[in-house]
């Protein structure tokens, strides 16, 4: 641990590990496996990068995605480790090259994919090798009951026989207990210690809002983060196209991201969201695994995602940096079907589709919870949060219940009058005492339940209906093109056997918008503003001429730990935190210069 400590300092530029690093380096050091969870943000990484440095050998690393691990590779070697990785975008004799420097053990750190892993002639290769540790990185993926499983990771549990002895890390920041056991069946983990470092992110606001003017909701959360950087997931290719658009109208610096774009244009845009400041990305979920920005200041749902573990995933992308950030979200009775439909008319085995269903419906009933938000998305997790955190929609402007009793049954019953038919455009017209064309069509202005609703509003009557729905009082038919269909359960609430309690329709009360100093939310005092700018210019250059994004040469925090310590020498400024050696020798004589020259001038300016 001695050497791992050394590395920690003059690679990393740290001076201690951050909370729950140590003991996983420690059980890499001993020789056994682990699964480990951290949060976005907490350092996952490093706990298997640095073992792969202290350890004699290479350190195997299974990503899932080509960008992923390009991006890893390429901020290691600006901090001087000698890493590759290995994939489809190599040429022959770029291959030829990282593989000579595997059989020399001139690598620290070797990345792969698991089906370039897996293949024969691979591991074959691998085994001439002398193999440090093997971490598996996105571990969730090869779990049926994670949000993102991936068929290719179910092969990885020959490393087990292709690898005795070397001691295998799985790693993933979302996972509950069900995944976690899955993740170490299916592994084939050995006695694996477990390391769970909580899942909260105390600096993320949570909010959820009903969906009833999506674009103007949206576009009113947005102006509230202009100039930041940000992520807007959508459902559909359709949507992320048109909401980009619509946000670049409205001034937005908004770039598209989906499957469907050529692969030269997601790869444009992902490095521009990386390397430029306040670009917003519109994305389905295509977009975002690995992405290490760490000055994302929200994340933003404009369609549900389908379950818990998949929204924890993507909200965790903002705020990596333990700023202030935001992760907003707004849902309506229509996501509820259509996701539902969807899964119904998936080709997926039925076990399969069903496991899907159990993760929306927890997803829903977190949406509509009454209490502490971040609590009961932490209690999906099996962490107990002492409640009210004081960081969520519900804390900050607590929801108003009413006996929505009376109101479920009226619309219970006109379901069934209408004959269990129609969708919930229809029935609440009915219950609303509309004149349609489809009303008249099939005479249902005769029903006793027709206008018995016209104390409510369309948008209370849809907020009732998605709550009867989140509950299983009632469901959309997929077969039936969302016909609505009572659940046994809604016999007793209809017999009056069992009062309900529903939330009131969205508030119109703002939550109080956390602390805010502007695009970046970095502290600088006055004095230092024009050197906080120049600094940043400085890194932008930098960054350009080395190919890489700002915060892979220096993080915001590191550069306002310049500007409070205002080193005047090479060994003052190695002293300060995330300025390793290997950065020292690439930007120290710049970023000194420009210290300098910020200094004189602000004595010049004092009388």
């Amino acid at each position: 641990m001695d050497r791992a400590r050394r590395l920690l300092r003059e690679v990393y530029g740290y001076a201690d590990f951050r909370p729950g690093q140590e003991p996983v380096v420690q059980t890499a050091f001993a020789g056994r496996d682990a699964l480990v969870l951290m949060p976005t943000g907490g350092g996952k990484s490093l706990c298997y990068q640095l073992p792969a440095m202290a350890k004699e050998g290479v350190g195997i690393v299974v990503s899932p995605l080509i960008a992923l691990m390009q991006d890893q590779v390429s901020a290691l070697r600006q901090l001087g480790v000698k890493a590759a990785f290995l994939n489809s975008t190599l040429d022959y004799w770029e291959r030829q090259e990282v593989e000579g420097a595997l059989s020399r053990g001139a690598l620290d750190l070797i990345y792969l994919a698991p089906e370039r892993l897996l293949q024969a002639e691979t591991l074959d290769f691998l085994r001439t090798v002398q193999v440090a540790l093997i971490a598996i990185d996105e571990a969730h993926c090869v779990s049926q009951w994670g949000h993102d499983f991936r068929q290719d990771y179910l092969g990885l549990n020959v490393l087990a026989d292709a690898f005795p002895g070397i001691p295998r890390m799985a790693l993933t920041a979302t996972a509950d207990e069900r995944t976690r056991k899955e993740i170490v069946a299916r592994l084939a983990l050995r006695r694996p210690a477990s390391f769970v470092h909580g899942f909260d992110r105390p600096n993320i606001r949570y909010t959820v809002q009903a969906k009833n003017r999506p674009q103007t909701q949206l576009a009113a959360f947005l102006e509230e983060h202009r100039g930041e950087a940000g992520i807007v997931y959508c459902l559909s290719r359709r949507k992320v196209e048109s909401t980009a658009a619509t946000l670049r109208e409205a001034g937005h610096d908004a770039l598209p991201y989906h499957a469907g774009l050529p692969g030269h244009l997601r790869a444009a845009n992902q490095a521009r969201f990386l390397r430029d400041d306040g670009v917003v990305v519109v994305a389905t979920i295509a977009f975002g695994m690995g992405i290490d920005k760490p000055d994302v200041r929200f994340v933003a749902h404009v369609d549900l995602p389908k379950s818990i573990e998949a929204y924890y995933q993507e909200t965790g992308r903002a705020g990596r940096d333990d700023v202030a950030a935001e992760a907003w979200m707004i849902y309506g009775l229509q996501d509820v079907v259509r996701l539902r439909q969807m899964l119904d008319e998936s080709e997926a085995p039925e076990e399969q589709r069903r496991i899907e269903r159990a993760k929306l419906d927890k997803l829903l009933a977190w949406c509509e919870v009454t209490a502490c938000r971040r609590a009961a998305l932490l209690s999906h997790f099996g962490e107990d949060y002492p409640a009210p955190c004081g960081n969520c929609d519900i804390c900050l402007d607590p929801p108003r219940t009413w006996d929505g009793t009376v109101a479920a049954q009226k619309l219970l019953s006109c379901v069934v009058r209408t004959g269990q038919r129609f969708g919930a455009a229809h029935v609440i017209d009915v219950l609303r005492g509309k004149a349609t064309a489809k009303i008249e069509q099939h005479r249902h202005a005769g029903l006793s339940t027709y206008g018995i609703g016209d104390d409510l509003t369309e948008g209370q009557w849809r907020s009732v209906l998605r709550q009867l729905l989140v509950q299983g009082y009632v469901r959309a038919d997929a077969h039936r093109y969302g016909a609505l269909v009572l659940e046994p359960a809604a016999r007793p609430l209809l017999r009056g056997e069992v009062t309900l309690k529903l939330r009131e329709e969205i508030r119109t009360a703002k939550p109080k918008r956390a602390r805010k100093t502007g695009p970046h939310d970095i502290e600088v005092a006055a004095a230092d503003e024009p050197l906080w700018e120049a600094m940043r210019t400085l890194r932008k250059q930098l960054a350009d001429d080395a190919g890489v994004p700002p915060y892979v040469v220096f993080h915001d925090a590191t550069l306002k730990a310049l500007i409070d310590a205002k080193p005047k020498s090479l060994e003052e400024m190695l002293a300060l935190h995330g300025i390793g050696k290997a950065k020292l020798e690439r930007y120290g004589d710049a970023f000194l210069a420009l210290l300098a020259s910020g200094t004189n001038t602000q004595e010049h300016d004092e009388p």
